[in-house]
C-alpha cells in the first residue's frame, strides 16, 4: 500500500522550527496529546491524523471551523475508529514512503515528514501574520493544505470537503487578524 505524504522521496525534511518556541501553549498541549496518542496507539511515529485528533479534541476554534455538530461528530467518530480499529492497518508503518526517515526531536520522538512539515508551515504562517506563535487554526489550515496527508484522508472519509474547510479556516484567521 502507498501511504500519503507531501515530502519528496529520498529527501528528509529540515529540522523543525516548531520544536522550540514556535508554538502557543495550547499548541504545545496539542503536540503533547498527539505524541501520547501515537504511543497509546502503538504507532512508530506521530502523523498528521494524530495531530488532527488532538486538535479537534482540545481546540474550540478548530471545532468551530467545521460545518456544525454533525460534521464534527463524524470526524471525531472516524478518528476514534482509526485509533481503535481502522488505524491498525497503519501501525508499524510510517506516513510516507519507508525510505524517508522520521524527523526526530531531541527527546527522540519520531514525526512523520508530513506532520513535521505541517507544524513547520503553521509556525511560518503565524510569523508571516506577525504572530510569534502558531495556534490551532494555523495547524488545521496547514493540515488541510496537504491533500496527500493522513489527516486529509481521515477528513475526506468523514465526509468533510477539505477545500471548504480550508476556506473557513482562512476566513477565521483573517477575521481574527482584522479584529485584533
Amino acid at each position: 500500500m502507498q501511504y500519503r505524504t507531501s515530502a519528496t522521496p529520498g529527501q528528509a525534511p529540515p529540522h523543525p522550527s516548531w520544536a522550540g518556541a514556535g508554538l502557543s501553549d495550547a499548541m504545545a498541549a496539542v503536540v503533547g496529546g498527539a505524541r501520547r496518542r501515537a504511543v497509546r496507539d502503538g504507532d512508530r511515529q506521530v502523523d498528521t491524523a494524530h495531530l488532527l485528533h488532538s486538535l479537534v479534541e482540545s481546540d474550540l476554534e478548530v471545532r468551530g471551523a467545521f460545518d456544525g455538530g454533525p460534521q464534527l461528530a463524524r470526524v471525531l467518530g472516524y478518528l476514534v475508529q482509526r485509533s481503535i480499529g481502522y488505524g491498525l492497518r497503519w501501525q508499524d508503518t510510517q506516513e510516507g514512503p519507508g525510505a524517508l526517515p522520521a524527523v526526530r526531536e531531541p527527546g527522540g520522538e519520531g514525526w512523520s515528514p508530513a506532520a513535521a512539515a505541517a507544524l513547520d508551515r503553521a509556525t511560518r504562517a503565524a510569523l508571516r501574520r506577525g504572530e510569534t506563535r502558531a495556534d490551532g487554526l494555523d495547524l488545521l489550515g496547514e493540515l488541510v493544505a496537504d491533500p496527500r496527508c493522513r489527516a486529509v484522508e481521515v477528513l475526506e472519509r468523514a465526509g468533510v470537503v477539505t477545500e471548504r474547510l480550508a476556506a473557513q479556516v482562512a476566513e477565521r484567521i483573517a477575521g481574527r487578524s482584522s479584529a485584533g
